[in-house]
This record gives C-alpha cells, structure tokens and sequence, in this order.
C-alpha cells in the first residue's frame, strides 16, 4: 500500500525487507488476525513471517512508535489491547481531524477531486450493496473501500501533515471495527451517499452532521457487538 493509513493495498514501490515485515504485521494487527491483547513471540514471529529476529524487533518497535504495540522490555511484546475508552477517544479525535479536511479539502476541491470522489463512493456503495445481501467474504476489501472513499473526500485539503494524521487516526478507528466485524447496513450506506452529495455541493457543514452521526452511529454498532471490553 502506498499509504501505511490502509490493511492490504497493493504496493507497487520496491520495499526492504524490514518495510515489508513492518507492514504485515501492521496489516495483521489492524485486521485482527493478531488479536488485541496477543504475546507475540519472537520465535513463532519468525517462522509465521519467515525473517530473522532482528528485523522484527526493529517493525515491533516501530509499531510501538504507533501505539499499536506495547513493548514490555525482558518480557517481549504484546498486542496494544482494546477499550471502550480507547475507541471514544479514537472517534473523537478521528471527528476532529477529518472535519477540518474536510472543511479545507470542499473549499479547494476541483473536477478531479470530484471524480476521485464519486469513482471512490461507487466500489464502496458495490461492496457494501454485496453485504447487504449477506456476502461478508471481502471484509479487507470493504475497509479498503471505506478508507478510500474518505481520504478522496479530504484528499484536497492540501495538507500532507493532516493527511497523514487522518490516516493514522482512521486506522486505529478501522481495527476497533474489524474486531467487531461492524457493519450497519443501509444506514452506514445512506451516509456515505449522503457524504456524496455533500462534497459535491460543496457543504461542508451539513457533511460534518453526517459524519458525526457516522461516527457516533459506528461506535455505539461496534460497542453492542460485546467484543469489546
């Protein structure tokens, strides 16, 4: 992935080999294949991602950087656990950052934003109309969708640094969602077509109601699941 912001993009740019341990073991976590609250184990790292201890401990420690690792010095590394505190204040922060993208991005959005956005919404409105229909086999894909179809709406803010927080933001957001495999059907679908219709109008204000409620809505969804505690 050419953004570290998303689990499983495809990544055209020539990686070493410590990027390449980095990202999996970050697309792994953010998937919840290495569960909240997981020992990992160096040895059975090394055989599961086929490279040498060294290189991981260099990746766990970066993903410590990130908050998304807790490094326990003697006693190894574990999976940053999840909580109900954690994930408010995740929202919150995520509601802070992509409203004022937003804000900046609607101002200053041309015909190519544009077309990035609606190109964007139509692969996630397809993916999630297949789960409506019970087709829960694309999970990665929906969430790739789900980011792409927001960082196109805040893609022209002309902020790299407010880019970037987003991205780090909305992927701690994205693994408390993957955790409770939280998806809400056509309410979730009818405010990213309500999003749609924002950007290209240009307002911003009601787009920041909507996405509130998006948020707030997601929360309390991922919450009822009970796999959070």
């Amino acid at each position: 992935m050419s953004d570290p912001g998303l689990i499983l993009r495809e990544d055209m740019i020539e990686e070493t080999v410590g990027e390449t341990v980095w990202r999996r073991l970050r697309g792994d976590i953010l998937a919840g294949r290495l569960a909240p609250g997981k020992k990992l184990k160096l040895e059975a790292l090394r055989e599961r991602y086929g490279t040498s201890v060294g290189t991981l401990r260099e990746a766990l420690n970066r993903l410590a950087t990130e908050g998304l690792v807790i490094a326990e010095g003697q006693r190894g590394f574990e999976v940053t656990p999840v909580s109900v505190e954690n994930l408010r204040e995740i929202a919150e922060l995520r509601l802070l950052v992509e409203c004022q993208a937003l804000d900046d991005s609607f101002r200053a959005g041309d015909v190519d934003w544009e077309s990035r956005v609606v190109a964007a919404y139509h692969k996630l409105a397809a993916m999630e109309a297949r789960m409506e229909e019970g087709d829960f086999s694309a999970l990665d894909l929906w969430k790739r969708y789900d980011w792409e179809f927001h960082q196109s709406l805040i893609s022209a803010c002309g902020s790299k640094v407010l880019k970037q927080l987003h991205g780090a933001v909305f992927d701690k957001y994205l693994r408390y969602q993957m955790i409770a495999l939280s998806f809400r059907g056509d309410i979730a679908a009818g405010e990213h077509r309500a999003l749609l219709d924002c950007a290209l109008k240009r307002d911003a204000q009601e787009a920041r109601r909507i996405l509130t409620d998006h948020l707030e809505g997601g929360m309390a969804h991922a919450l009822a699941t009970g796999t959070i505690g």
